[in-house]
């Protein structure tokens, strides 16, 4: 879907599954080299949406550009633009208009996070648990970092209920049904 566009200089699979190391949760990352970063990251949303991705946006994370997909199953995509580089963006600043975005990133965030627990990597999942509360929980309200996914997930859906009331908005809960299952709530 990607591959034919003419931005596209090179793709393939790195990460876990490259090299053998993944488990059943593990994501699917690609790399791709882009010969117009630009016209084809403009591109993605089109490109992308015969797959019809439950969440498709961008990483505010990341140090290289990411193009973050969920997509039924739930599988998680990673797009790295790998010569792109990409400055981590400040906390969430909740509002009306972007608690939808922040469900998306809470969500696929969680489903990544089930992939390192998959691997028994819990020092990671401590620091990620950590920078979920910085980044997300925190600026919705919540008091402390959780400890566990299973207590980001309870966190989250109470903050994510009292911005709702705040904001009188209610955020869609197809990305939740289809990915809470996978993490065991």
């Amino acid at each position: 879907m990607v591959s034919p566009h003419p931005g596209v200089r090179r793709i393939e699979l790195i990460g876990s599954r490259a090299e053998g190391r993944e488990t059943a949760w593990s994501d699917w990352d690609l790399g791709v080299e882009a010969s117009d970063f630009s016209v084809l990251a403009r591109a993605l949303p089109g490109l992308l949406a015969p797959l019809q991705p439950l969440v498709a946006q961008w990483d505010r994370l990341s140090r290289e550009w990411c193009w973050m997909l969920i997509l039924t199953g739930p599988v998680k995509v990673d797009l790295i633009f790998v010569d792109e580089p990409h400055e981590p963006e400040p906390p969430w600043e909740p509002s009306a208009a972007n608690l939808s975005a922040i469900d998306n990133h809470f969500w696929d965030w969680m489903l990544w996070l089930k992939g390192k627990e998959a691997a028994g990597k819990r020092e990671a999942v401590s620091a990620e648990l950590e920078k979920l509360f910085g980044h997300l929980l925190e600026p919705l309200g919540e008091a402390q970092a959780p400890t566990s996914t299973a207590g980001a997930v309870r966190s989250y859906r109470a903050a994510r209920d009292r911005a709702e009331r705040l904001f009188g908005t209610r955020v869609p809960r197809e990305v939740e049904e289809a990915v809470a299952p996978a993490l065991g709530g």
